[in-house]
């Protein structure tokens, strides 16, 4: 069974067209209902994908932990706006990672096409962008623990980044596959491209009744 998603409706059906768009024609409602009725389903789940976040988990109060010391020590060293600056996304990455985390879980091992696009999003638009501003700012006075912390997360991130890519690229594909030939089993209809590419042959004439002729 399923857990509990907690992504509204509406979200879920962009995140759905989202992930059609950028990779297949996707016109499937979630990939738990593609599922169903398919004898055979092949595992889709990205092994490294996993990996990478459960070592991600782990890390993570590791990071929150050196952050928070360092950021308490140069506090008083950096400019006013820094100081608003580095606390703000201090507990933005605080906040973003926790559903980050997991959204690409649920997405991975349940093979849900709207999470992984959603862990996707999180991780390309706002923790990307917040780190390299971490690590890359001279006025934020890196601390050299800081540069060690920052930049193996980084590294957790890029991989993360590239890995949920590939897993959701293949379920796009997989579950639009399995959409069309579950469409085509129930109401008989030709698979798309195949009408094409068999032209006029796949029209035939209907049958013309012939009735016996009489005898005299």
């Amino acid at each position: 069974m399923a857990a509990h998603t907690p992504l509204p409706p509406n979200l879920r059906r962009g995140l759905v067209a989202f992930s059609g768009s950028l990779f297949i024609d996707n016109k499937t409602q979630d990939s738990g209902a593609a599922q169903r009725g398919s004898p055979a389903h092949e595992l889709l789940a990205s092994l490294p994908l996993q990996m990478m976040l459960y070592f991600n988990a782990c890390y993570f109060p590791v990071w929150c932990l050196a952050e928070g010391m360092m950021l308490q020590l140069k506090y008083h060293l950096l400019p006013g706006h820094y100081q608003f600056l580095l606390v703000t996304t201090f507990l933005i990455l605080l906040l973003v990672e926790g559903s980050r985390l997991y959204l690409g879980y649920m997405g991975n091992l349940q093979e849900k096409v709207p999470e992984l696009a959603g862990f996707l999003l999180l991780s390309f638009l706002i923790q990307l962008p917040l780190l390299l501003f971490l690590l890359t700012d001279s006025q934020v006075l890196c601390l050299p623990l800081e540069l060690a912390v920052h930049s193996l997360l980084l590294a957790f991130l890029l991989a993360e980044i590239t890995a949920a890519f590939l897993a959701l690229r293949t379920m796009s594909k997989q579950l639009a596959a399995q959409f069309y030939l579950r469409r085509w089993e129930e109401g008989g209809r030709v698979l798309p491209g195949q009408a094409a590419r068999e032209g006029p042959r796949c029209r035939t004439p209907p049958a013309q009744a012939v009735s016996p002729s009489r005898e005299h």
